[in-house]
């Protein structure tokens, strides 16, 4: 797996070497503690000769925390010594008490257990509550894993499912304590809460001191750490920087929970928005307060690895022998993506030993797609992979946006592009990545939706990406993955351009049937000078589309008995009198001219829905008509209303007894832009160079998002691959033109954004 070239790089610290960390106060009370404890043991310490040897090593070990208390991560060391500390302080019980003595305080003064967490501390806690035969209230972020609350819950914990991310759950967990007057243990450290985190940490030290021991005369070179919150690390940095001798610490964290590595680089501690990750237990967005001046001073360098390189870790040691879950896995990715100058800076050599911290058991996890490509087709082919089909369409939803979502977030975050996740209506996300330019530029946004229709209907492997002949198959393989992919591919190429002005990438939910997503992005602020709606275009461009409006036409009888024709008027009848004259002013329409209707084609209009009547044994007192008017440029949902309002009361004149309402139901603006405007033309010499030869100019009559940015007064465009089947039983995109477009939207960049 060849590492991309533009991904994020690795902080290193070179004042870390000679830093010490402050002296222990804790005496090894911790590891005191936990060998009194029933079934306590030493983990598994395991040689990797055959990484030593890959990586140019003497010695690579791995601490092996798949079953500690016969739970399968080390977090059940910093939970119990936690607990034990913070209800003997509200139990008066001195620090040598036994399990025995707590349990019968309790009795007496009974408490619950509060805590948040991503998977294996809140379970720890219930267990360690379980041990001591007391209530636990475990509170977890709302995408956590149905399975991992299971084992929550078979603890005996109760499991309150938050509805934001962890750092909400960690909220949710602090308030229903100070409620209930309950206890929480928590390894994330904040303001007025920092003695049980601290206490925390002191337990993981059992582990460490039983490296110690395990290593004998030996010493380790470099020890690896995952990061979360960073307790875990604040324990290693304590530790390994209170030895004689330097040991270098590095840490790692998903690129998509990158908390340390951005504050490290920042110099401060911030809040991250973090988007999923299959390395659950390290999906934290905030450095514990307690940790951060540890490890800031302390760890000697810092670096991400995707979902995919973690996966990949998972399969080899799964092919040593060593059960390993994504986050156990980490330490060893992050071992393999060294190259020879980082490890020089690491002052690793042939005699050096490495020692891996991989913290927890394997478990189940939706196998992740590859995010280093950096090729557009390859690109299209995993997003075709992806099944993101609108659940607004088809007889069977769709799954909707979320996976593909989470797909490009991680593409974007590995390579260090500042990510955006916009998701106001639950489970409909979008996404928006920035590069940043340096000031006084223009700034381009490049739009694509990330939904398509329905797979329902479509011949052969619909999500295969198969190529064959120059042409990738897939439903969303032309509309329009390909234009995506290119639009990234053109994003990431951005970096290296060195632009005053910033580059947008705006990957949308819902073009296909209401396009919130667009509309969700305006709504949050994201605009630009110009943009180009990358949808497949045959590489001509558009510059002009119809729009539409939707109206709702109630015509109203009056309902009687069947029998009675001297009382009832029949609504449905007194519709067809309307449908006669919509049928002709349909005609008239088609046969219209104007300049735009020469670009686009003129407007159009059809009755697309109509229902009346409730028994055959009744007159009918509503018949209601949806009507579609497709738009072309100049008119708007006003002049189409005032037409139809016109058209109506000229029925209701000559038809006796015909009564209506009328109202506009959704709307969309028609689009269009000179093709002698500034940035249009641009983009054709960008074409022209690229292609040899002059681009064609043309309207459509079909309906983009392209629309909703010219109307937020964005200078717009659409310009994309070619292909075919869009909405059919086959479809597929030109693969030499999806690297055309990527070619041509990185010059236009680096010539707008200059």
């Amino acid at each position: 797996m060849a590492a991309s070239a533009s991904r994020r790089q690795i902080h290193f610290n070179p004042s870390a070497r000679t830093w010490t960390a402050p002296p222990s106060t804790t005496g090894g009370s911790a590891f005191k503690f936990h060998r009194k404890l029933p079934d306590y043991q030493p983990t598994r310490f395991v040689s990797l000769d055959g990484v030593a040897k890959e990586i140019g090593i003497r010695s690579v070990f791995l601490k092996d925390e798949s079953s500690r208390f016969g739970l399968p991560s080390f977090k059940i060391l910093g939970a119990s010594w936690g607990t034990f500390r913070a209800l003997a302080r509200e139990l008066d019980l001195p620090l040598d008490a036994d399990v025995a003595a707590m349990k019968q305080a309790l009795i007496a003064q009974p408490i619950t257990l509060y805590a948040a967490t991503d998977g294996n501390h809140g379970r720890a806690v219930a267990r360690m509550a379980a041990i001591l035969s007391m209530p636990a209230e475990i509170h977890v972020p709302a995408h956590m894993d149905p399975g991992t609350i299971d084992l929550i819950r078979a603890e005996s914990a109760t499991v309150v499912v938050s509805t934001g991310n962890y750092d909400a759950a960690v909220a949710d967990a602090q308030s229903a304590a100070q409620q209930n007057r309950g206890i929480l243990i928590q390894d994330f450290a904040f303001r007025n809460y920092e003695e049980i985190p601290k206490w925390i940490i002191e337990g993981y030290q059992t582990m460490l001191s039983e490296i110690d021991d395990e290593l004998g005369d030996a010493r380790a070179d470099l020890v690896i750490a995952p990061v979360g919150v960073g307790s875990f690390a604040h324990s290693v940095v304590s530790h390994y920087k209170s030895k004689d001798g330097p040991v270098s610490v590095l840490t790692v964290e998903p690129d998509t929970a990158a908390c340390l590595w951005k504050s490290l680089r920042r110099g401060e501690v911030q809040a991250e928005k973090t988007t999923y990750s299959i390395m659950a237990g390290l999906d934290c967005g905030t450095v514990s307060s307690i940790s951060w001046p540890i490890l800031q001073s302390g760890v000697d360098a810092s670096l991400t690895i995707s979902d995919y390189e973690a996966h990949v870790a998972a399969l080899f040691l799964k092919s040593l022998g060593v059960s390993a879950g994504p986050c156990r896995s980490a330490p060893l990715a992050a071992l393999r993506r060294l190259n020879a100058s980082d490890k020089a800076q690491l002052g690793l050599d042939h005699n050096s030993v490495v020692v891996l911290l991989c913290t927890e058991g394997a478990r189940q996890y939706s196998v992740p797609l590859d995010v280093s490509i950096d090729d557009a087709v390859s690109l299209t082919k995993n997003l075709v992979q992806i099944n993101s089909a609108n659940p607004a369409l088809g007889s069977v939803p769709g799954p909707g946006e979320t996976d593909i979502a989470r797909y490009i977030a991680a593409w974007l975050e590995y390579r260090d592009i500042e990510t955006h996740w916009i998701e106001p209506t639950k489970g409909r996300p979008s996404v928006v990545g920035v590069v940043r330019g340096s000031g006084g530029g223009k700034s381009l946004m490049l739009n694509g939706h990330i939904d398509t229709v329905t797979l329902i209907g479509y011949d052969g492997d619909r999500l295969n990406g198969e190529i064959t002949e120059g042409k990738l198959y897939g439903r969303g393989s032309a509309d329009m993955k390909g234009g995506v992919a290119a639009a990234l591919i053109a994003l990431a190429n951005a970096k290296r351009l060195n632009l005053r002005g910033d580059v947008i990438f705006t990957g949308v939910a819902d073009e296909e049937a209401g396009s919130i997503g667009t509309e969700q992005i305006l709504r949050a602020g994201w605009r630009a000078d110009a943009a180009i709606v990358t949808e497949p275009t045959d590489l001509n461009v558009v510059h002009a589309h119809k729009g539409f409006v939707w109206l709702e036409v109630n015509i109203f009888g009056l309902a009687a008995h069947g029998s009675r024709a001297d009382l009832g008027i029949d609504a449905i009848s007194k519709a067809g009198y309307f449908l006669v004259e919509l049928d002709r002013y349909a005609q008239r329409l088609l046969r219209s001219t104007s300049n735009d209707s020469e670009v686009v084609g003129p407007p159009s209009i059809h009755a697309s829905v109509i229902k009346g009547g409730e028994e055959t044994s009744s007159y009918p007192a509503l018949c209601k008509i949806m009507l579609e008017r497709r738009t072309v440029p100049g008119e708007t949902s006003e002049t189409v209303k005032a037409e139809m309002q016109d058209l109506l009361e000229k029925v209701s004149r000559d038809v006796p007894d015909f009564r209506f309402n009328l109202r506009v139901t959704f709307e969309r603006s028609p689009f269009s832009i000179s093709p002698d405007d500034p940035f249009v033309s641009l983009v054709g010499d960008a074409i022209s160079e690229s292609l040899g030869k002059e681009p064609v100019f043309r309207g459509e009559p079909y309906w983009t998002d392209c629309s909703l940015l010219a109307d937020a007064g964005i200078s717009a465009l659409i310009w994309g691959p070619r292909g075919e089947g869009l909405h059919a039983k086959e479809e597929w995109v030109d693969v030499d033109s999806v690297k055309q477009v990527a070619e041509v939207l990185t010059n236009v960049a680096g010539r707008y954004c200059k």
